[in-house]
């Protein structure tokens, strides 16, 4: 019965009169045939005529997603980078594409030159679907992309990052009542003109802390007591690189003792995104297709980083 109401195209629909009656079915639904779609629409694609004639469109997307774990003295313990190259083709046909990497992208320390800013990876792992006759040479992967989504490239690069970590956080803690004094350092010298967006700051806080004052050095930033989780959450929707913030936090708690409190604090955590940006500093040289597709197909490449576990130990 709803097959001859499911419509994936726009049916325009005159305004309902109440001397019509003879039209209108159960519940308001309207029986006429013209304004329905035929018995045949279950088996209709999705998409409809107008998306079909839409440009032709192909996306590649370079993510990277950073685990960095800092210790209380401020030294970096831990800094590992996983990232994915993906393929989004919404193109009707296109035989081959050809994506240039960096020249001097390297496989483990022992492919690293003396010479250039190398790109280094430890692991690097290839879809099925990629041809490598002009990776080791030209560093090319050549592909049939099919339409719909695409991962052709994976890599890992552990303990060791080619830039200085995009952000460094220095907390102080005064004891009772409880105060968090927290300076952030965005340091991002691959692009000093990016901005991190989305940055929130976990830090937890004892059992039975009850309020929060708070002191921010700008306004658009905000910060909550989530007693479920016991941490106070730092919210700061723009950072622009090269800048600082600080923040001061009040915590107010009932009576426990401040040894076992303090056991409670940290570590803190670091949510954030980095567009425009790669942790390894990997980069799409071209992207090319063959055949030459009719009228001009939109090509878009993109660059993200965000945080998979970004820790600093108080």
């Amino acid at each position: 019965i709803l097959k001859n109401f499911i419509q994936t195209e726009a049916v325009s629909s005159r305004t309902f009169s109440l001397f019509d009656l003879s039209n209108v079915g159960l519940f308001g639904a309207e029986t006429q045939q013209s304004k329905v779609a035929p018995g045949s629409a279950a088996t209709r694609p999705i998409q409809s005529s107008r998306e079909q004639v839409r440009k032709s469109e192909i996306f590649v997307d370079v993510i990277e997603r950073m685990s960095v774990v800092i210790g209380s003295n401020g030294v970096l313990m831990k800094a590992d980078v996983e990232g994915e190259i993906r393929v989004k083709c919404y193109m009707p046909n296109c035989s081959e594409m050809r994506i240039g990497l960096n020249e001097e992208f390297c496989i483990g320390k022992a492919q690293v030159r003396g010479y250039g800013a190398a790109v280094r990876v430890d692991e690097c792992s290839f879809h099925q679907m990629v041809q490598l006759e002009e990776f080791d040479s030209h560093r090319i992967l050549r592909l049939c992309p099919t339409q719909g989504e695409q991962t052709v490239m994976q890599y890992q690069l552990r303990d060791e990052l080619p830039a200085p970590l995009p952000f460094r956080l220095f907390p102080t803690i005064e004891r009772d009542p409880i105060m968090i004094v927290t300076d952030d350092d965005d340091d991002t010298p691959v692009l000093s003109c990016s901005s991190a967006i989305n940055v929130s700051i976990f830090i937890p806080v004892p059992k039975g802390s009850v309020s929060l004052s708070q002191e921010l050095s700008s306004p658009d930033q905000n910060a909550e007591l989530q007693q479920q989780n016991r941490a106070v959450v730092w919210r700061i929707p723009r950072f622009s690189g090269g800048t600082q913030l600080s923040a001061l936090f009040k915590v107010s708690r009932v009576l426990f003792s401040f040894s076992a409190s303090m056991l409670e604090l940290g570590p803190v955590a670091l949510t954030f995104e980095l567009p425009k940006l790669t942790a390894t500093g990997l980069l799409i040289r071209f992207l090319r297709l063959t055949p030459v597709q009719p009228g001009t197909p939109q090509r878009w490449v993109r660059y993200v980083t965000h945080s998979d576990s970004y820790v600093i130990r108080i």
